[in-house]
């Protein structure tokens, strides 16, 4: 290469680098949905700080009520986004800023959340709302969880023209969640998610109503019950004042189908206005969640039945077994949190040891006992309420079935009546006598283990949160 082609190759290489290099004119970043927000808040949205608030799933009704509410104090509007399922994939300040994808305002997703056994709401599940909080605009991204794309939370993502403002903001939606709330008052279960993560969905429950006269107890057991229950939420004020604590634990132990699910179903009745949680076999791995919801709910109780089945299982956390989680979960909640906790077990042994090397945590102890032979009485004569059978018929089937439950009078019952029917009459003495002799028969000995129980382990039982009758699922 000569001289002048060298020189023409080097002008021409600086002249590109020029090119290359040369500062451009930068086109805006701003999507059509971030020119609404920066509209609204006066200011550059890039400049701005995004203030995320997480929750789970079950409370997005709450902040939906409340945001609803702070809208309508602040002339506030709702907006839609558009971008289909790719706007989940993207934070807050990339829908108003993106050099890619021109998110703009779009119909607004709504999703039916639960607020009772019988009450649901259409809940934002993707929306933004532009409002003022205190003379000051405000713009919130509301999200529902999608756990199908690996997300187990609800969230807010807010902006506000000044950081303040937003940090305000935030804390009004709180109160107003916690005052507001949905849970409040409810009887409640948590069972897992169809995705098979951690969260777990909350259920809303029917609150039983069970009077004192179907519990086939002796007066002394179930008074002593109640008012360590019942009574203590009663005289918090004066316990409060007086520096006693309000947390307390209960533990209902018997054999199977002696009336432990029946107790605390009288209990739930007799504390209407209280919040409860259920938890039943596996699902008490959702003890801390429960726990949680149970002390900002406060006054609340929390249920955790047949926990012998479970308490040395450590499929959830191999460190621990899941006895121990509860007794964790009892341990995080100050002695002033007007809480209960109800335990029943069908094999007390299992539970003695590890209660009694952390005492306090169980401060009342009831054995709900296989019913002597008044009781039998007493239970075939509540199960037989209505039904033509005489006094004498059932007292002596009664005093016939030695050693067996409530659960046992109550299929003797179906049994009788089921004979009649299938003739078309009433039942009468003779269809009860026939069923104890059927029931008592050696060919139906499982089927009495089954209702009775075995002395030496707790029969097969199904999921007794059943019994309560849910109905509506939040989250």
């Amino acid at each position: 290469m000569d001289r002048d082609t060298a020189a023409f190759v080097e002008t021409y290489r600086r002249f590109l680098g020029e090119v290359v290099n040369a500062p451009r004119p930068v086109a805006s970043k701003l999507t059509p949905l971030g020119e609404l927000v920066a509209e609204h808040l006066g200011a550059e949205v890039s400049s701005l700080p995004v203030l995320t608030e997480s929750m789970p799933p079950h409370r997005l009704a709450d902040a939906d009520i409340a945001l609803d509410e702070l809208s309508d104090a602040g002339d506030g509007r709702l907006l839609g986004v558009g971008g289909g399922q790719q706007r989940g994939h993207h934070s807050f300040s990339e829908l108003l800023e993106n050099p890619h994808a021109a998110f703009d305002a779009g119909p607004v997703d709504y999703r039916a959340a639960a607020t009772g056994p019988h009450s649901e709401r259409r809940t934002v599940a993707f929306g933004l709302r532009l409002l003022h909080h205190d003379g000051r605009p405000v713009a919130v991204l509301q999200r529902a969880s999608p756990p199908e794309h690996g997300r187990e939370d609800a969230r807010l993502e807010v902006i506000a023209s000044d950081p303040a403002s937003g940090e305000s903001f935030l804390a009004e939606v709180r109160r107003l969640m916690l005052e507001r709330s949905v849970l409040r008052g409810q009887v409640l279960t948590i069972g897992g998610t169809e995705f098979g993560r951690g969260t777990g969905q909350m259920t809303f429950l029917e609150r039983p109503e069970v009077s004192a006269h179907r519990i086939v107890l002796d007066e002394t057991t179930l008074a002593g019950i109640e008012r360590h229950v019942v009574g203590i939420g009663e005289h918090r004020d004066a316990l409060a004042k007086a520096g006693q604590h309000l947390k307390r634990g209960l533990l209902l132990y018997g054999p199977p189908g002696t009336g432990k699910t029946l107790t605390v179903r009288h209990l739930l009745g007799r504390t209407a206005g209280t919040t409860a949680i259920l938890l039943n076999g596996p699902s008490i791995r959702f003890i801390t969640m429960a726990a949680e919801v149970a002390r900002v709910m406060q006054p609340s109780i929390v249920v955790l039945e047949d926990v012998d089945l479970v308490a040395n299982d450590r499929s959830i956390s191999p460190s621990s077994p899941v006895l121990f989680m509860i007794l964790d979960a009892l341990d995080g909640l100050e002695g002033d949190a007007d809480v209960t906790f109800i335990l029943t077990t069908n094999r007390v042994e299992v539970l003695e040891r590890a209660l009694a090397d952390r005492p306090g945590r169980i401060d009342h102890a009831a054995e709900i006992p296989m019913p002597d032979g008044a009781a039998r009485r007493r239970l075939f004569r509540l199960y037989a309420d209505g039904l033509p059978l005489s006094s004498e018929a059932l007292d002596a089937a009664a005093d016939e079935a030695d050693g067996t439950t409530g659960s046992f009078a109550k299929e003797l019952m179906r049994r009788t009546v089921l004979a009649a029917a299938s003739e078309g009459r009433d039942p009468e003495d003779g269809d009860l006598a026939r069923a104890l002799g059927d029931l008592l028969s050696t060919r139906a000995e499982l089927t009495r283990k089954l209702l009775v129980g075995s002395g030496d382990a707790p029969p097969p039982q199904g999921h007794s949160g059943g019994s309560f009758g849910f109905v509506g699922t939040v989250g």
